[in-house]
């Protein structure tokens, strides 16, 4: 590892590597850092880069006590001085060049350091962030190599550098491989070149290449193939042109294949790919199911906002329940790096005239508003250009609803769009390209967008508006939290009914009445995502603004779908909708969005901190166009006069379904998921198709008994599809159990529009949506019209 950053510094600055590298041996050698947890838990720590530079070992100061390690793999990012909410509680106590945060990937916690010396902690910050930069940069043949030196070190117990057949036997295990010892033993003896009964180095190598012989992969490249040896570049053409269905420039993505993935110099010269360069492109993102051409912005973004599914996030502060877990603004951060565009504040009165962001009337800790919209003004554009919406739960004074206002614009600035673009009502809303860079407040307001133009109130500081879209939003959700509470019986000295909110009391006896005050200094932020209170579609049609936006609980959202599916849709064709879990979901679970998106329903909004199949598809969606938290919606619902209507798609103009059939051919490397000893994964897969309710379906392959190493199934799945436009296809590998329910593996989702067809590997993903190479399935795939 230490050579290949070396040699990439050569190449990128040619001046070798002391400059660059000066942080690596003091890295070696380690260094006694502080690990804080809170502004009271504060301990010492020894760090030390282990020699394989990919591993970080680190261990109390006490003797004798327990080590803990880390790959730098999973370090997603950097973050310098006090960019998290420990290191700013102590920072009086310790200056900002010391201290630094490692950000992991998924949903594991951060590490907040301190370093001795500002110099110090610069060494470790600049080489973690090179180390990270050289795992982003390894091709699959330095990944693959990764790989096997990490699995040489878990076997070399005794760490002599070598592996005798009793650490091999053990290894297998490791391995998810059920080998019967006979033909282990012949393996360990065929790779035991030098006859020492150990392997080294090399001859570990040559062991993992016998234990991994893709017979599958090798059956595919012998059957184009006309010498059986090698696959010229007119046999590779042929592969492309009639397996994987690549029509344009067959001839020159043929030669950038065997350029780019044939290891052989000699190979190259003679224009030839050899089976290792054959399985490294079927390895590969161009060998992915995924289509890498829409990976990146693809789609045209000039288009109205309302014409775009947008990645957005519920309860964004929250890091864990919606009654007792911990706010915090890590989960913004972690949303909008995953290109979030949507995030939610819901805004309290606070103490000391600073409004507080938490879930009003529970027991979950409570965040200032204005690191709130630091935080956001801080991450909203590092991974996606196009606007962040701020949706606005009002629950505020209009004296601390005036400090909310000033808060989003002395922080934000100019990211905060203050009023329409072109200076005058439009008739639609602006496009994701118009609004790149900007931040708009989706909230309550005063009068229409006219008053942030013409200044027709100027002379009022305040207002009332119709209370009555808080009552839609969240009448279920409080009288939900007063049932719990009151069940449980806990309450506040001296409050007779302290979970009661004075809303929901009001809301019981005076529905018709009630009014909410709002300053105009907050309701003049509020642009182009003005709450309103939905009635019906008819009324919609007849009286709403194009930039008012209604929003639904899910079950209301459910209802209206399958009572008016096609209003439903042209609604969604002309303005902005919102859909939220309901009050009930006390757990911070999801409900399915693929039914509110087979509505048009753009923000549909999602506990990002819970991992499962709502986020997995959530994932899978926006994964496409760039990940940049915009995906166009089809054609057909974006006219307003479109009658689609998801409960009957046949009906649908230009209504053509597809076969897709897959064919699952084998597994990789599947991850261990039962840490017993011995324990083998059995595993099968399942392939999910979400979509409208005509293309919901599953089928499963049948399970392999004790091999989570390289198991075969070569089953043919087949679904009829009849909106191809709105399916996502998800991949689900468990381990079969028969006496209790089977356990989770891994996933993958994508939209059906985005898979590429023919051979394919599926790059399989954890729980959490981070992936776990080398882990994966390799597919056949067909997509042919009915």
């Amino acid at each position: 590892v230490y050579l290949r950053i070396q040699d990439q510094q050569k190449r990128s600055t040619g001046d070798g590597s002391q400059q660059y590298l000066g942080f690596l041996p003091s890295m070696l050698v380690g260094a006694m850092m502080r690990k804080i947890k809170s502004r009271t838990w504060k301990k010492q720590r020894y760090f030390k880069l282990q020699d394989d530079c990919m591993t970080i070992w680190y261990k109390s100061k006490k003797a004798g006590n327990a080590h803990s390690t880390f790959s730098v793999s999973e370090v997603e990012a950097v973050r310098e001085g006090h960019q998290s909410e420990v290191l700013l509680s102590i920072a009086n106590e310790f200056p900002a060049n010391r201290c630094f945060t490692l950000v992991f990937r998924g949903r594991k916690g951060n590490l907040d350091l301190v370093a001795e010396s500002a110099e110090e902690a610069q060494s470790w910050i600049r080489g973690i962030r090179k180390l990270i930069e050289n795992v982003e940069n390894m091709g699959e043949r330095e990944k693959l190599d990764q790989w096997i030196s990490d699995w040489f070190k878990k076997a070399d117990k005794d760490r002599d550098g070598r592996m005798n057949f009793k650490e091999v036997r053990d290894l297998l295990k490791m391995m998810n491989v059920d080998m019967n010892e006979h033909h282990a033993l012949r393996l360990f003896t065929l790779a035991d070149k030098s006859c020492s009964g150990s392997l080294e180095d090399d001859e570990f190598v040559l062991f993992y290449k016998m234990l991994t012989q893709r017979e599958d992969v090798l059956t595919v490249f012998q059957e184009f193939s006309s010498d059986g040896q090698t696959l010229s570049h007119r046999d590779l053409e042929d592969f492309l042109r009639e397996e994987q269905l690549e029509g344009d420039n067959v001839q020159q993505h043929a030669m950038h294949l065997i350029e780019q993935y044939e290891p052989s110099e000699t190979a190259k010269m003679l224009n030839i790919m050899t089976f290792d360069g054959f399985l490294m492109y079927l390895s590969s993102t161009e060998g992915s199911i995924f289509n890498p051409q829409q990976r990146g912005i693809y789609q045209n973004m000039t288009l109205p906002l309302c014409h775009y599914f947008i990645s957005s996030s519920h309860n964004t502060y929250l890091m864990e329940d919606q009654l007792r877990g911990q706010s915090s603004v890590e989960g913004y951060i972690r949303a909008l790096n995953r290109g979030c565009r949507c995030v939610e504040v819901d805004c309290w009165d606070g103490p000391s005239g600073e409004p507080i962001v938490y879930h009003g009337h529970t027991f979950t800790s409570k965040i200032l508003f204005k690191d709130v919209v630091t935080t956001v003004g801080n991450y909203a554009f590092k991974v996606s250009e196009y606007p962040v919406i701020l949706s606005i739960e009002n629950h505020c004074s209009v004296e601390q609803q005036r400090v909310m206002a000033r808060h989003l614009s002395h922080i934000l600035g100019e990211k905060l769009l203050r009023k329409p673009l072109d200076g005058h009502a439009s008739t639609g809303l602006p496009s994701p390209e118009n609004l790149k860079g900007k931040i708009l407040v989706k909230a309550k307001k005063i009068g229409g967008l006219e008053e942030n133009i013409g200044a027709l109130v100027e002379d009022s500081m305040s207002g009332e508006v119709s209370d009555d879209d808080d009552v839609a939003e969240m009448e279920e959700e409080n009288l939900h939290r007063d049932s719990v509470r009151g069940r449980r019986k806990v309450g506040w000295p001296g409050v007779a009914h302290p979970f009661l909110s004075v809303q929901s009391f009001f809301v019981s006896f005076h529905p018709k009445k009630s009014k909410q005050c709002l300053s105009k200094e907050l309701s003049d932020c509020v642009i182009y995502c003005k709450s309103f209170h939905f009635r019906s579609f008819k009324h919609s049609q007849m009286h709403s603004k194009f930039y008012e936006v209604a929003s639904f609980t899910e079950s209301k959202a459910r209802k209206y779908l399958k009572e008016s599916g096609a209003e439903f849709v042209q609604h969604n064709s002309r303005q902005l909708t919102r859909v939220y879990p309901t009050g009930f979901r006390t757990d911070s679970s999801n409900f399915h969005p693929q039914e509110m998106w087979n509505a048009g329903c753009q923000i549909v909004a999602l506990n990002f901190q819970t991992a499962g199949e709502g986020m997995d598809l959530n994932d899978g969606l926006f994964s496409q166009n760039g990940c940049c938290g915009y995906v166009l919606k089809p054609s057909f619902m974006r006219q307003t006069k479109s009658g689609f209507d998801p409960e009957t798609p046949q009906k649908q103009e230009d209504y053509q379904p597809v076969l897709l059939t897959i064919q699952v051919i084998s597994g990789q490397q599947l991850p261990k998921v039962n840490i017993k000893e011995g324990s083998i994964v059995d595993p099968l897969v399942r392939v999910e198709i979400h979509g409208v309710p005509m293309d919901q379906a599953k089928q499963e392959t049948r399970y392999i008994e004790n091999n989570g190493f390289n198991p075969v199934w070569q089953d043919s799945l087949r679904f009829t599809i009849h909106t191809p436009e709105l399916a996502l296809v998800r991949f689900v590998v468990e381990d079969y159990d028969k006496t209790s329910k089977n356990d989770f593996v891994g996933q993958y989702t994508v939209p059906l529009t985005c898979m590429q067809q023919g051979y394919r590997h599926i790059h399989l993903l954890s729980r959490d949506g981070t992936s776990i190479p080398p882990s994966s399935l390799f597919v056949h795939v067909r997509i042919t019209e009915v």
